[in-house]
């Protein structure tokens, strides 16, 4: 399948504000639900200045990716902050380092961003102190102090 500039750019995008975090609010335009991609999500994503793209996680399972646009933003990965702009990539490996970014400029901060679409993740929220498990499009959220690791 093929997707124009122009069509792109005419897309309606989807307001998505992050369920552990009110201030992560993004417009979504997902150009792999647009031509049919099932195993992998691509998405340009507009971050507006001051609002962050998703709560600060790391997925066990799923890689991601980030492409920046254009905009200025902060990377937050791991404990580490980094300036971000146009040109730049983020790479998250699985099972790597929680990671967020923040829109910083006075523009939105605009990115393409690419995942897998396992069947199953497990995704930790180091800032809530949240795991969420997600099971063939069930979401349980656990607070990690319940959480009890089984020694076999």
């Amino acid at each position: 399948m093929h997707l124009s500039a122009k069509a792109i750019a005419d897309m309606a995008g989807q307001k998505k504000v992050h369920f552990l975090n009110e201030a992560a609010v993004r417009i979504n335009k997902s150009l792999g639900d647009a031509v049919g991609l099932k195993n992998i999500g691509v998405h340009v994503i507009s971050v507006l200045p001051g609002h962050y793209s998703t709560e600060h996680h790391v997925h066990l399972f799923e890689e991601e990716c980030v492409y920046v646009l254009s905009g200025q933003g902060t990377a937050f990965i791991g404990n580490d902050a980094h300036a971000v702009g146009p040109g730049d990539f983020i790479g998250c490996p699985l099972n790597g380092v929680a990671h967020s970014m923040l829109a910083t400029g006075s523009e939105p901060l605009v990115c393409l961003v690419m995942g897998q679409r396992l069947s199953q993740d497990v995704t930790d929220y180091p800032n809530q102190n949240k795991r969420l498990y997600r099971n063939n499009g069930e979401w349980n959220v656990v607070d990690h102090s319940n959480i009890q690791n089984i020694e076999r």
